[in-house]
């Protein structure tokens, strides 16, 4: 387990059938599951992976807007497919119709460039109904890691950003992100597009490994009741928590 910070806590993780301490709003149109005071000063938007709302996500996003006693944040997480998702059975693409219905929601509902076009408005709405925020924080999972990637580029909103097993890890993207960042890939990501990625990146940085971790530990594919599982779930929460302690 890494060490953490007196300050920054993870809480006992629930297994199966988590109660989502936030409530939902509508943001740009999107229905956006929001949690932490109304009243902090700093923010972190998460971008989902291709499942949408699922609990582990809802219980990754209700950890970070508490799990640090120093700064409670307020943690906003749009639904950027509108309803639609991938169906988490669809995953992985093993037959022919699996793999068709994925690369057409990629090409359409999916696609990132769509989803970072949206992602200013989404910030000035939320200035707009909390006043009170005064930095911006960004944490994507899977295909929300290359949204963070590709939200991070020079004269970006945010102040700091963390990519959790990402998907599409581009080394292109790496020169010009603009603010610290973190990268938590798992066992089934490239690591030598990793690599180069934490090579081509100019900014304060940390990538940490959690190699015997599926692509999805800590968002909808987490087997909670898997104590190994749990236990590395946990662990890279609190990274992401001393993260944005020390940079946002």
């Amino acid at each position: 387990m890494a060490q953490s910070h007196a300050c920054c806590t993870v809480p006992p993780v629930i297994s199966k059938g988590y109660d989502a301490k936030g409530t939902y709003t509508t943001i740009d149109g999107m229905k956006t599951y929001v949690t932490g005071p109304s009243d902090a000063k700093k923010a972190i938007l998460v971008v989902y992976d291709i499942f949408g709302f699922k609990d582990q996500t809802l219980q990754g996003a209700d950890i970070l807007a508490t799990g640090d006693e120093e700064n409670k944040y307020l943690v906003v997480m749009p639904d950027f497919f509108e309803g639609k998702p991938v169906d988490i059975n669809d995953y992985p693409p093993d037959t022919k119709e699996k793999g068709e219905r994925l690369g057409k929601f990629f090409e359409t509902t999916g696609a990132p460039p769509k989803t970072v076009g949206r992602v200013p408005k989404v910030i000035d709405e939320i200035k707009s109904q909390h006043k009170s925020i005064q930095s911006f924080g960004i944490v994507g999972f899977c295909w929300g890691g290359k949204i963070v990637n590709l939200s991070s580029q020079k004269d970006t909103v945010f102040k700091a950003a963390a990519a959790c097993h990402p998907a599409m890890v581009d080394p292109n993207d790496a020169a010009g992100i603009s603010i610290p960042i973190a990268m938590l890939p798992s066992k089934d990501e490239d690591k030598e597009a990793v690599e180069k990625w934490e090579q081509g990146v100019k900014t304060k940085h940390l990538v940490k490994w959690y190699n015997d971790q599926v692509h999805g530990f800590m968002a909808a594919r987490a087997d909670l009741e898997d104590e190994n599982v749990k236990k590395n779930y946990m662990d890279a929460y609190g990274v992401l928590l001393n993260f944005f302690h020390e940079h946002l």
